[in-house]
């Protein structure tokens, strides 16, 4: 009986946006703009933070990570999608592949975590304004942040092994603009379903948990919001709630969406968009609604400008 010549995959080839190849260069020079104010935009807040006393607050320490995780998992995915852009370099060996993908999923693991515990924080803020000083003293602090990279390192772990372990013996060209953990098992040649197990188990005992602790932080800052005696004060507590509300569901939303779907359910195309929500759109918005509107960030800004 005749063997069958099975060729594995050593390499894959990222196709970014096939759909559009007249708009190959009007795309790398959007790209390229929207990664430099993420980066502008992010970097900012983490010198701010660094450099204004004033600043140093539990508030701005979270913020400052959270726009180091913006920094970092748009600079693992997009310098990849402006090279496929610019000189149509659309392949990527196996291994490099696979670290894109487990560097992604720290990230955004990371970034589930943080936001939750930024809306603790906000929480105890408002609701606690007395204790909050005491309950959010810095060794605290420091741990939840700790708690939330950790987080990042480890959860993606078993996902990456699995993925590696998985045969790639037919097509290696992967629908997306980076290695993305539900693109990458559908080029697979044997079973998915530990993988896809695993994802569904992860998303429900710790992502789930933290999108529900994070709704339940904002329903209780909400109702003290509602006791506030002050139309003016209720107006800008209401604004400035609404819009951190608005980018977590984004995150959130995107984020389930796209991995808690059976993957009969999923479409490349409509994956591609969830990921763009949270790689490209959040992290350039991020800056602007949870700290370049606030006026102790616009005063640090001008102090920073006039000392220099």
């Amino acid at each position: 009986m005749e063997e069958e010549n099975i060729t594995t995959v050593t390499e894959f080839i990222i196709l970014g946006f096939p759909e559009f190849p007249e708009l190959q260069i009007p795309l790398f020079l959007l790209f390229l703009l929207i990664y430099l104010i993420i980066l502008m935009g992010n970097l900012t807040i983490i010198t701010l933070t660094f450099l204004d006393s004033r600043l140093h607050t539990p508030m701005y320490f979270f913020l400052s990570n959270l726009s180091l995780v913006d920094i970092s998992s748009t600079s693992v995915t997009l310098p990849k999608l402006l090279d496929i852009f610019l000189r149509k370099s659309q392949r990527i060996s196996r291994n490099l592949c696979f670290l894109q993908a487990y560097l992604f999923m720290l990230l955004a693991s990371a970034e589930f975590v943080l936001i939750s515990v930024m809306a603790y924080d906000r929480y105890v803020a408002i609701c606690f304004p007395l204790s909050y000083i005491m309950i959010m003293n810095s060794r605290l602090c420091v741990l939840m942040a700790i708690g939330s990279w950790m987080f990042g390192f480890l959860e993606p772990v078993t996902h990456t092994v699995l993925l590696s372990h998985l045969s790639y013996c037919g097509s290696n060209e992967i629908n997306h603009f980076y290695c993305d953990l539900s693109a990458l098992p559908k080029l697979s040649c044997t079973s998915t379903s530990a993988i896809e197990s695993l994802t569904y188990i992860f998303g429900s005992f710790l992502a789930l948990p933290c999108f529900v602790t994070t709704l339940l932080s904002y329903v209780y800052i909400i109702s003290t919001i509602l006791r506030i005696r002050s139309k003016e004060g209720r107006r800008k507590a209401f604004s400035t709630c609404s819009s951190h509300l608005t980018v977590v569901i984004l995150f959130y939303g995107s984020m389930i969406s796209l991995y808690m779907r059976p993957p009969s359910q999923q479409a490349m195309e409509q994956n591609k968009f969830s990921a763009l929500l949270y790689n490209v759109l959040i992290p350039m918005v991020n800056p602007i609604i949870y700290s370049l509107k606030n006026k102790e960030v616009k005063t640090a800004l001008r102090h920073v400008f006039t000392r220099r």
